[in-house]
C-alpha cells in the first residue's frame, strides 16, 4: 500500500531485551511484527510503542484526571517520531465481572434496549427498565444474574450420624462451635429461665435418619420461637430459633460467593452449587420485561439467540416496526461479530466463559465501526483461537482498519497474517538475551528468502511425519453436551491426534468436557491460570525457590524466611508484591510500581546478602537459560524441564499472572514430561508460538508419545494437523451448525475430503 503519512520512527529502543533498535514503521500499513517466543515483540510493539503513546496521551488531560488514570513509567527509547495514539487489542482478560456478558461487552445490548423501550409491547417503560443491570429491569430473585447458590441437603448432612458426632458437614456447624451449640444444646423455652432447663429441643445422640419428619423439618427450617441452653458460665442464654438451612441461607448463600473469604467459599461450594434462576429461568430479567415482546420474542428470547439466527430476525423486524433507524445499529455490530468469526455466540453469554482469543476478537468488534483517523491499532496475535476460514475474514478486518487511514500493528505467528502485510518487522535472531535485535525489516516476499528464522519457517517443508498405527482407543459415545449432536467417536491410543473444526464447532465440548467426563483418567491441560496464587512465578511453581532461600540461608548464617518476599523478607510498602493496587470504585484499578523496592519485592536489608555475586533480587530477574548452568540436582533438572518446553527464556521471578496462553499451558506441561502412561489433551498448545517453535513443540509430542503417553490436541495450526498421526474433524459449521463429526482418518486423508473446511484449506496448504 502506497504510504501517505511520515512513518512512525523509534530510535534507541531498549525495553528489556531490545538492542537499541531503530524501526521505521510506514503509515498507514498492515505491519506485522514476528519472531520466536521471547525475542523481544512485545517489548518494542507493546512496552514501548503503544505504553509510551498512552503515557504522552494521558498527559494531556487536567491533573485531576491524570490522577486517575494508570500510570506509565517512560519506556527505555532515545525518541520517537510520528507518534499517534495507540488502541491496543490485546488478550489480556476481560475481568470476572459476573454481571458482564456478550452483549454488554459489545454494547449490542443497550441497542435492543433501545429498541423494546420504544416497540416492545406492552411496555416495560424506558431503555434502563430492560437492563438486567438496574433495578426496574433485573429478576428481583436472582438481582440480574440469572442464577442463584442453591444448597444441597445430601452433601451439608450426613444423616448416618447424630448432631454430636458432626451430622452438618461444615467448619461453621462442626461440632463445638457456637452454630452447633443453638441445634445440640438447645432446650425448650421456658418463661422464667434458671439453671434447670426444659425438655431438650432435639436428641443430639439420634442420628438423622432416625428423626421423625416433623422432627427434622423443625432442625432445618423451624423458626419464631426461643430456646434456652446454657452458656460457658452457666447462665441460661436465650435465642431466637433458626433453622439449619436458614441460618446456612443468611450466613453464606444471600452474601454471594465472591462476598467470602477465600477459604470460606471453598467450603460453601462444596454444598452449593450456582443453578439457573426459577423466578426468570436463568434470563436475569424481571416480569414486565419479559412480558413486553416484537412479533412474539422478549429480549431475552434475542439475547438467547446464536448472532447469526438473531441477524435474520431483526432483519425481518423492519416491515413489522417500520423503524429502520433502531434496528441499522445491532444489524451492523452482529455482522461485524459474524466477521470476526464469533457468529456462533449468543449475546446472553458470560464474558467469564470466553476465551482470550474470543475476548480479543470481541474488543475488536467494539473498535471496527470507528470512525477514528491517524491511529495505531496494536492487536496481540489476533489469529488465535482461529480456523484457517476466519483467519481470512480477520485480515480483511485488519486491511479495513488500515484502510481508515490508520497503522495496524500486529504482533503474530500465523503465516497467512504474515503473507497478508504491508510491512513485516522480525525482532531475533533467538530469545531472551539472545534475541531484542532488528533481524529483517521489509515485504513478507523478501521476508521468505531471508535468513532469519521466521524466514525459514515461511519456506522451508515440514519434517516427515511418523505415521504411528495404533491397536486401541478410547470410546467416546452419546456427547450431547452444548451443540454435540449425540455423537460418538473414538480417540486413538498411544499417537498424536489433533482435533480440527472452526470456533465453536464443538472441539473443547467434546475433547476437554465430555471426554475426561467418560474417561475419568485423562489430563487436561489447558491455557487457564497456572495455580490461584498471584505471587506464583517459575521458580516457585517448579518448586525449587526453597531451594534457593536456603542456599541464600547457609552462606550467609541467617533464616531462610529472611529471603522469602512472601514471608518477612518482603517489602514492607507491597507487602512483597512489588507492585500496589490502588482501587478507583468504578473505574479499572491502577497498579503502579513500588518505589520502595522499585518491584523487586524484597525489604532493602535483604539486598545486602549474595550468592553467586547476585542479590536476591537479581537472581529473580535471571533467565532460566542463565540459571540452569548455575545449579545442579533438583534444581537443575526442574529447570531443564522450561528448557525443554521453550521456555528458556522466562526470568525466575516472572509473575505467572502475566504469562500469555500457550505459556502457561507449556509450564505445566514442564511439570509433567516425566509422566508415563497418561493421556494428555492440549487446548492450542501453539498459541504465542513461533514456526519454529511449534515444530519443537510437536517433537517434544513425540517425546511424550514414546516414553509410552497418549497427547491428544485441539488445533487450527495446519502445521500440526499435516504432523498428527490421526485427525477428527468437527463442523460442519459453528454453534447451531455444528457439532457433527465430519472426518476421522489420516491428515492426508482430510486433504481429499470436500465436506471439510478444515480439509479444504489444507489441501491449499499441501499443494
Amino acid at each position: 500500500m502506497t504510504s501517505t503519512r511520515p512513518p512512525l520512527v523509534i530510535h534507541g529502543a531498549s525495553t528489556n531485551n531490545l538492542t537499541g533498535i531503530t524501526v521505521s514503521i510506514p503509515s498507514p500499513t498492515l505491519t506485522v511484527v514476528t519472531g520466536v517466543s521471547g525475542s523481544g515483540k512485545s517489548s518494542l510493539v507493546f512496552e514501548t510503542i503503544a505504553k509510551e503513546s498512552q503515557r504522552q496521551l494521558n498527559e494531556v488531560f487536567p491533573l485531576f484526571i491524570r490522577n486517575r488514570l494508570p500510570k506509565f513509567e517512560r519506556p527505555d527509547f532515545e525518541y520517537i517520531e510520528n507518534l499517534a495514539p495507540a488502541i491496543v487489542v490485546d488478550q489480556r482478560s476481560l475481568g470476572r465481572n459476573a454481571r458482564s456478558t456478550v452483549g454488554t461487552l459489545t454494547e449490542i445490548q443497550p441497542m435492543l434496549r433501545v429498541l423494546f423501550s420504544r416497540h416492545g409491547s406492552p411496555s416495560a417503560g424506558e431503555s434502563t427498565a430492560y437492563s438486567f443491570n438496574a433495578p426496574e429491569g433485573m429478576c428481583p430473585e436472582c438481582e440480574g444474574l440469572g442464577e442463584v447458590l442453591s444448597l444441597d441437603l445430601d452433601r451439608l448432612l450426613d444423616r448416618s450420624k447424630s448432631l454430636n458426632e458432626g451430622a452438618i458437614q461444615h467448619p461453621g456447624f462442626a461440632v463445638g462451635t457456637n452454630y452447633w451449640k443453638r441445634y445440640a444444646t438447645v432446650h425448650f423455652h421456658v418463661e422464667q429461665p434458671s439453671t434447670s432447663l426444659g425438655e431438650p429441643l432435639f436428641d443430639a445422640d439420634l442420628p438423622l435418619e432416625d428423626y421423625p419428619e416433623d422432627k427434622l423439618e423443625l432442625l432445618l427450617y423451624g423458626g419464631g420461637f426461643q430456646t434456652d441452653r446454657l452458656d460457658d458460665l452457666g447462665n441460661v442464654a436465650v435465642n431466637d430459633y433458626e433453622g439449619v438451612v436458614d441460618r446456612f441461607t443468611r450466613r453464606f448463600i444471600k452474601p454471594g460467593l465472591d462476598s467470602l473469604k477465600p477459604q470460606d467459599r471453598k467450603h460453601v461450594e462444596r454444598v452449593a452449587d450456582m443453578k439457573a434462576c426459577d423466578a426468570c429461568g436463568g434470563t436475569r430479567f424481571a416480569k414486565a420485561v419479559l412480558d413486553s415482546r416484537i412479533d412474539g420474542y422478549n429480549i431475552a428470547d434475542m439475547s438467547a439467540m446464536q448472532v447469526t439466527e438473531l441477524l435474520d430476525t431483526l432483519a425481518g423486524m423492519e416491515a413489522t416496526i417500520g423503524d429502520a433507524s433502531v434496528l441499522a445499529p445491532p444489524i451492523a455490530a452482529l455482522r461485524r461479530m459474524d466477521t470476526v468469526g464469533l457468529g456462533y455466540l449468543s449475546l446472553d453469554r458470560s464474558s467469564l466463559t470466553l476465551s482470550g482469543g474470543e475476548g480479543q476478537r470481541l474488543k475488536t468488534v467494539r473498535h471496527l465501526g470507528s470512525s477514528l483517523t491517524g491511529m495505531i491499532y496494536v492487536f496481540d496475535e489476533p489469529s488465535v483461537g482461529l480456523h484457517p476460514r476466519d483467519v481470512e475474514r480477520l485480515i480483511a478486518l485488519l486491511h479495513q482498519l488500515r484502510d481508515k487511514g490508520n497503522i495496524v500493528l500486529v504482533v503474530e505467528h500465523n503465516r497467512t497474517v504474515i503473507e497478508a502485510a504491508d510491512h513485516v518487522i522480525d525482532i531475533g535472531p533467538g530469545a531472551g538475551a539472545h534475541g531484542g535485535s532488528v533481524t529483517f525489516e521489509g515485504t513478507p516476499t523478501a521476508l521468505a528468502n531471508s535468513d532469519t528464522a521466521t524466514g525459514k519457517g515461511l519456506r522451508e517443508p515440514l519434517p516427515e511425519p511418523h505415521a504411528r498405527s495404533f491397536d486401541d482407543h478410547l470410546p467416546v459415545r452419546s456427547a450431547s453436551l452444548h451443540n454435540l449432536r449425540d455423537i460418538d467417536v473414538d480417540f486413538p491410543l498411544g499417537v498424536l491426534t489433533v482435533v480440527t473444526g472452526v470456533a465453536g464447532s464443538g472441539k473443547s465440548s467434546l475433547t476437554t468436557r465430555v471426554l475426561p467426563q467418560q474417561q475419568p483418567g485423562v489430563v487436561v491441560i489447558d491455557q487457564s491460570a497456572v495455580g490461584i496464587n498471584p505471587r506464583s512465578t517459575p521458580a516457585t511453581y517448579a518448586k525449587i525457590w526453597d531451594h534457593i532461600r536456603q542456599e541464600f540461608a547457609r552462606a550467609h548464617q541467617v533464616k531462610p524466611g529472611l529471603f522469602s518476599f512472601n514471608a518477612e523478607g518482603a517489602c514492607p510498602t507491597c507487602k512483597g508484591r512489588g507492585t500496589i493496587t490502588s482501587d478507583m470504585a468504578y473505574l479499572d484499578p491502577v497498579t503502579v510500581t513500588c518505589e520502595t523496592c522499585a518491584g523487586g519485592r524484597y525489604h532493602p536489608d535483604v539486598l545486602k546478602y549474595r550468592l553467586y555475586c547476585r542479590t536476591i533480587t537479581e537472581l529473580l530477574e535471571t533467565t532460566i537459560e542463565e540459571a540452569v548452568d548455575q545449579f545442579d540436582g533438583t534444581v537443575a533438572a526442574r529447570l531443564n524441564a522450561f528448557m525443554d518446553v521453550g521456555l528458556g527464556y522466562l526470568t525466575l521471578g516472572r509473575s505467572l499472572s502475566e504469562l500469555s496462553g500457550g505459556e502457561r499451558q507449556r509450564v505445566k506441561l514442564a511439570s509433567r514430561l516425566t509422566d508415563h502412561g497418561q493421556i494428555f489433551v492440549f487446548d492450542e498448545p501453539t498459541s504465542g508460538l513461533h514456526m519454529a517453535d511449534v515444530r519443537n513443540l510437536v517433537a517434544l509430542f513425540n517425546r511424550i508419545i514414546e516414553a509410552g503417553n497418549t497427547v491428544i490436541v485441539i488445533e487450527h495450526d495446519l502445521d500440526v494437523v499435516q504432523l498428527a498421526d490421526w485427525v477428527i474433524d468437527l463442523g460442519p459449521g459453528a454453534g447451531h451448525d455444528g457439532g457433527s463429526v465430519v472426518f476421522t482418518g489420516r491428515p492426508e486423508e482430510l486433504a481429499t475430503e470436500q465436506d471439510s473446511l478444515t480439509g479444504r484449506y489444507l489441501a491449499k496448504e499441501r499443494t
